[in-house]
């Protein structure tokens, strides 16, 4: 059986890197090592972290076709290749992938056979004033970002009908349960859809 390629998508603070990390901790799903042209971090390894490339590398892998998405943010440039993500897949493996609105809506466009069958995507939506409270509940940040992720989170919110299912928030045992149950739900898809 082909795995799931479950995009998780939402605002910061919504719980979708925390979903998708205790998915994987759980053995619900694969892990996907992503490339990064950005320096390694004190304790960082190549291959286990990110695969580690040169700009020159990257863009390379860029003009082949080779991620299944990439961006650039803060001067550096991330991407997934979709070799790994097709191997993951074809070895009957779930994968989730935490990513912006916009790469999702470039891996929703992708022509590739295989992650087209695997594809599946969920919204995490937390209403405004709960978002603005677990923006503030957090102490990290000065107002104004507070303010710029809460207008970014808005831009989100409008594209959440781009996606196949929406979870609303609402506190992390019952999101981590929702999700759980749907990835279970996915991996009961019919091989012939």
């Amino acid at each position: 059986m082909l795995g799931t390629l479950l995009i998780v998508s939402g605002p910061s603070g919504s719980g979708k890197t925390t979903l998708c990390r205790r998915a994987e901790k759980d053995g619900l799903t694969a892990y996907s090592i992503s490339c990064t042209t950005r320096q390694p971090r004190p304790g960082e390894q190549d291959g286990v972290d990110y695969h580690f490339l040169t700009p020159e590398v990257f863009a390379a892998k860029v003009a082949a076709g080779e991620f299944l998405e990439h961006a650039t943010v803060h001067g550096n440039s991330y991407g997934t290749l979709k070799s790994d993500i097709i191997d993951l897949l074809q070895a009957g493996k779930n994968v989730v992938m935490d990513i912006d609105v916009q790469g999702a809506a470039s891996i929703r466009a992708c022509d590739d056979a295989t992650i087209r069958r695997a594809y599946a995507d969920v919204y995490i939506h937390v209403p405004a004033d709960e978002l603005e409270a677990r923006l503030r509940g957090r102490q990290t940040d000065a107002e104004e970002v507070i303010l710029l992720r809460l207008r970014n989170a808005a831009e989100e919110d409008a594209r959440m009908g781009e996606y196949e299912y929406a979870l609303v928030s609402a506190d992390r045992e019952s999101d981590y349960s929702r999700f759980s149950a749907l990835l279970t739900a996915l991996g009961m898809r019919t091989p012939l859809r």
